[in-house]
């Protein structure tokens, strides 16, 4: 058998298998990913059957949202009639609690011993006591060690392949190829959450992976050969998977009439928007310019503190992915680490760093003094916790001022935070981004004019933009919490998990530059001298907006000072009605923010469920409680359809990204999701397990999606993305881009187009380029014809 064969079949059987995020970038994806090219039925069907637990809401479930009047009857009784269905809702609910099943784990040993040494390997600094011979690679430094595991039972006289290639061959010898692949794709799917995070580390090559290999070729070398060597079967029995499964059937069935109710209410919010814009259309046609204008992500959280900016003052908001148009990694300052600071599905292709202004070299190196204090600090403390010599004798010296911290964190969270404080610690007032091209061969060169002004034309190109106001502001988000490994899984899911402030004080900074104004005047965007950017950062646990203004000319400062003014009001405002509370809202914002036993210091995305590209008119009178992406559109200014179509390439697949990320944690927590943060157990640094063992977890905890263990908060609906623009545009794209057809036609999200050269017809898309009005939308024109 060549080798190349057996790595030929690893990487094919790997499609079974997403990517597990670490928990500094927990990266909101598809557990899914590898069975996009299926119907999302038959897609859960297979990952069931491979992996196991349920993958479509659980009857409880429907039974709950059927009782809030969710579930619309005349929707689910045409999906019945139509698949020729002849029970009532009732008697379907009662079929399918009649066919509940569990089902047990027939690797459970093999899976514990594997974890056993994947933790071990993988340690990536948490473990005080370092794995000998990691730098050989996994299975090399598991084959020095495993005779001295009297688990493993290995024979004093028998010796082990020494490559991991040569130990599957060995393994493969009595099998046919066809059940080779079995093999690889039982193994690699018995711990996804493990397999998942070794595809990450060998496909992003980190630090961690160059000094210490560990491939999925090394995994299955190491978990066939325990296996093997323990008396188990390589190849398991599959399960039964009938041809035809009535509960599956019904769930399916009650799942789209949930997802069809949900788009007929928003679709007729949305008629209604329109039906009045087009009646109360003023024949005015001066823009009234506002007083400022801002940009937020397209991130669901931003839709709530829009409205109340919106009604604080004459300030117009627009939607655009959070990364800002940058595909850039970030090296921090305070740690200089590089992380990826755009979409996982781009690469990146610039590097930001920090720079000092020319005033500030000494403010700067004073931060990095301080910095090196606190690291010394926190290395100092942490060895004299773990060192044997002063262990006991330390935690009897230190308990008492423990004992007063932990008080204090516990029953005064909110006074030990001050954003302010914060804010002035941190360097952003004395640096200014610096950007640089990857590719670039000299540093000294940096990024041409035609890039730096590419950037900045494609935030007012995508987003539809039509007048300057005299301040603009980037607002990337960022969401701040005590305690939470899952920390970075609220933060921007364009910036990989990371905060967006870095992307938006970088914007700002090219959109400032008279040579990049001066060169986007021959491309016919013409920004007034009097126009001046900055970034700035929502954080979504408070709604407070920080701005970073330190460049501000003093001709800007009255009206930043009033504008700063009417945000305070809005972070009220806001903070009242997401918590439910007009008094003190902003400190019990901080109080969540700060407090270390807190479950859920917010609710992130949990609620998504829909998708809006157009422009703000269409969404601007609907609270959409959070339901709803929003990206800025005109079809009028994107006369080729480029605009449209790098937003459903990027944004779009990016936000069926997260939707499935959430729909898959709320309908298994336990196999996708993250399960109780009650018993996470960190391990590594990069991931968590419940208690002392088990998979890696891959999804949003428990407590991001339900209320209470039994009551959700997140509805698993898949995603209806609404877009204004012409059908035949759409049909265009679609027609050019094969993996957003597949998307559409194997049902993974919905698509409904607002044609705005057909009286703004709402029509749905449905298979193969075929499009359908809705039911309630021809109803109507046939009524408007007998009236005529």
């Amino acid at each position: 058998m060549k080798r190349d064969s057996i790595l030929q079949k690893i990487d094919s059987a790997s499609h079974v298998i997403g990517k597990t995020w670490p928990l500094y970038a927990f990266v909101t994806s598809n557990p899914l990913t590898g069975y996009e090219n299926r119907h999302f039925k038959q897609a859960t069907a297979d990952a069931t059957q491979l992996v196991g637990g349920h993958l479509l809401p659980g009857v409880s479930t429907f039974r709950n949202a059927w009782q809030l009047g969710e579930i619309d009857e005349q929707e689910l009784n045409n999906l019945f009639k139509r698949n020729k269905i002849n029970f009532s809702a009732e008697e379907s609910l009662s079929q399918m609690e009649s066919q509940i099943t569990e089902s047990k784990n027939p690797h459970h040993e093999v899976d514990r011993l594997v974890i056993k040494w994947l933790m071990t390997f993988m340690d990536e600094g948490l473990a005080e006591w370092s794995m000998p011979n990691k730098e050989k690679g996994f299975y090399k430094a598991w084959r020095s060690l495993v005779r001295y595991d009297h688990e493993f039972k290995l024979k004093p006289l028998v010796a082990l392949p020494e490559e991991n290639l040569e130990s599957l061959e060995e393994l493969f010898k009595k099998y046919t190829e066809e059940e080779q692949i079995k093999i690889l794709e039982q193994h690699l799917s018995a711990l996804p959450g493990w397999t998942g995070y070794i595809k990450y580390r060998a496909e992003t090559n980190s630090e961690w992976q160059n000094k210490f290999s560990i491939t999925l070729e090394d995994y299955l070398a190491v978990r066939l050969s325990i296996a093997n060597n323990l008396g188990y079967e390589l190849l398991h029995a599959e399960k039964d998977h009938p041809e035809k499964n009535e509960k599956s059937d019904l769930q399916y069935l009650w799942l789209k009439a949930w997802e069809k109710t949900w788009q007929n209410k928003l679709s007729k919010e949305l008629e209604t928007i329109l039906e009045t814009s087009e009646t109360t259309t003023s024949s005015k046609t001066e823009i009234d310019t506002p007083e400022a204008q801002l940009v937020f992500c397209i991130d669901t959280r931003s839709e709530l503190i829009r409205r109340h900016v919106e009604s604080k003052g004459n300030y117009e908001t627009f939607g655009y992915a959070g990364f800002f148009g940058i595909a850039m990694d970030y090296e921090n300052l305070s740690d200089g680490l590089v992380k990826k600071s755009c979409p996982p599905i781009l690469a990146s292709a610039y590097t930001v760093s920090e720079k000092a202004k020319g005033e500030n070299h000494q403010e700067i190196d004073n931060y990095h003094k301080r910095q090196e204090r606190e690291k010394f600090t926190h290395y100092f403390l942490k060895r004299m916790k773990h060192m044997l010599p002063s262990a006991f004798g330390y935690v009897e010296g230190s308990g008492f001022f423990y004992g007063v911290s932990l008080f204090l964190r516990t029953l005064m969270p909110d006074r030990l935070y001050n954003s302010e404080k914060k804010e002035k610690k941190s360097f952003e007032g004395s640096c200014a981004p610096d950007i640089q091209s990857i590719n670039n061969s000299s540093a000294f060169e940096g990024v041409s004019l035609e890039e730096k002004t590419a950037i900045v034309k494609s935030a007012f190109y995508l987003t539809g933009w039509k007048t300057f106001s005299p301040l603009i502001f980037f607002v990337g988000h960022g969401s701040h919490s005590a305690n939470n490994p899952f920390g970075s899984s609220l933060d921007c899911g364009a910036c990989a998990a990371s905060p967006g402030r870095h992307n938006a004080r970088m914007l700002a900074k090219l959109a400032n530059q008279p040579e990049v104004r001066e060169a986007l005047k021959e491309q016919n965007v013409h920004i007034p001298d009097y126009t001046f950017f900055l970034g700035a950062e929502h954080n979504t646990t408070t709604d407070e907006i920080v701005i970073f203004d330190s460049e501000l000319p003093m001709s800007h400062r009255d009206q930043l000072s009033k504008l700063k003014e009417n945000l305070l009001k809005a972070q009220h405002s806001a903070i009242t009605e997401r918590l439910g509370n007009s008094n003190n809202s902003i400190k019990a914002a901080h109080k969540k923010t700060n407090d270390w036993s807190e479950t859920r210091p917010e609710w992130g995305l949990a609620k998504n469920a829909g998708f809006i590209v157009g422009p703000r008119s269409l969404s601007k009178s609907i609270n959409l409680d959070g339901n709803c992406f929003l990206h800025s559109y005109d079809w009028k200014m994107d006369t080729e359809g480029k605009a449209l179509e790098g937003i459903m390439q990027g944004p779009m697949v990016v936000t069926q990204w997260i939707n499935n990320h959430y729909y898959f944690s709320s309908v298994d927590n336990d196999n996708y999701g993250g399960g109780t943060k009650i018993t996470h157990n960190v391990t590594g640094s990069f991931g968590v397990m419940q208690g002392n063992g088990g998979d890696l977890k891959r999804g949003l905890p428990l407590q991001s999606i339900n209320e209470t263990d039994q009551k959700a908060y997140h509805k698993p609906l898949r995603l209806s993305v609404y877009i204004q623009a012409p059908k035949e545009r759409i049909t265009s794209i679609l027609k050019k881009n094969e993996n957003l057809r597949s998307l559409l036609d194997n049902e993974w999200i919905y698509l409904l187009v607002i044609d705005p050269t057909d009286s703004n017809k709402i029509i749905s898309y449905e298979q193969n380029l075929k499009w359908t009005t809705p039911k309630r939308v021809a109803e109507k024109e046939l009524q408007g014809m007998q009236k005529i």
